[in-house]
């Protein structure tokens, strides 16, 4: 993530800001709030990560607004029967936490990866909860805003309030992960044939404990915001393919609890948990 906005014909995506290229009603609401879910990146997939077919560049994620995610979501069946009746996107696909709060994932084609920013939709009628912060000044402020010391540190420059404000996302290489290619599993606790994923670290002796914790040499510059590859989530590791991206809370501002997050693009799988 850099500190500035994104410049689509050089970057590789961006984090905050509006998704492109989808109507307005395509937006998915959620289906707690009857709020717009917030947008958090749009990511340009490289070509050994279009796995949708060659046609399927990009994909962008939405969550629930973090000043909406506190403690466990409340059920109201008319927010989530309206909701569901809404028009969809054609390669819309709809994920749920541990705590039911909702998340989703749009692919995206070259042309509307290529396409203008989409504007948000008015919430449901029924919606009652406090709007969401970034439906008035932006993801970028509002998660400035949020978090100002932390803020400050990953994005010196002070964002501008607007629903469009970006930060650019640049992929770089690396080339030392034995886990490119390799779906992430746990050697302990795995359920699907073993994958050959190794873990980023190992025990001097195998002897297990604190001070005999050593980090694989391929393991040390393992990059936090990531596809694919080497894992590193705050708990467990949960079981997807290769094709996922792994991102922290500033990658786009939400409330994980101080942890971080997986996205499986590929089987639309999603896990996040607190540090």
């Amino acid at each position: 993530m850099l500190d500035r906005p994104t410049e689509r014909a050089r970057d590789h995506g961006w984090i905050f800001g509006l998704p492109p290229g989808i109507r307005s009603e395509q937006w998915p609401l959620d289906a707690v709030t009857g709020y717009p879910l917030m947008h958090g990146f749009t990511l340009l997939l490289p070509d050994d990560y279009r796995v949708h077919g060659e046609d399927i560049v990009a994909v962008s994620f939405f969550a629930t607004a973090p000043d909406h995610n506190d403690g466990g979501a409340p059920d109201d069946p008319e927010i989530r029967e309206a909701v569901a009746a809404r028009p969809t996107h054609p390669r819309l696909s709809r994920m749920t936490d541990i705590l039911d709060y909702e998340y989703a994932a749009i692919l995206l084609t070259k042309s509307e990866y290529d396409g203008a920013f989409a504007t948000p939709p008015a919430p449901l009628a029924l919606a009652t909860a406090e709007r969401p912060r970034w439906l008035d000044v932006g993801g970028a402020r509002a998660f400035h805003e949020s978090a100002p010391g932390h803020a400050r540190k990953l994005l010196p420059s002070t964002p501008l309030a607007d629903l469009a404000e970006t930060r650019a996302i640049v992929l770089a290489a690396r080339t030392d992960d034995p886990n490119a290619g390799k779906g992430p599993q746990d050697t302990h606790v795995k359920h699907g044939a073993p994958t050959g994923y190794q873990p980023y670290y190992y025990y001097v002796d195998g002897v297990v404990s604190r001070d005999n914790f050593r980090l694989h040499d391929w393991g040390k510059n393992h990059a936090p915001n990531h596809l694919g590859g080497t894992m590193r989530p705050c708990q467990a590791v949960p079981e997807m393919s290769p094709f996922y991206i792994e991102f922290e809370e500033y990658f786009g501002g939400y409330n994980f609890g101080g942890g971080n997050a997986q996205l499986d693009f590929r089987d639309m799988k999603f896990d996040w948990a607190c540090g």
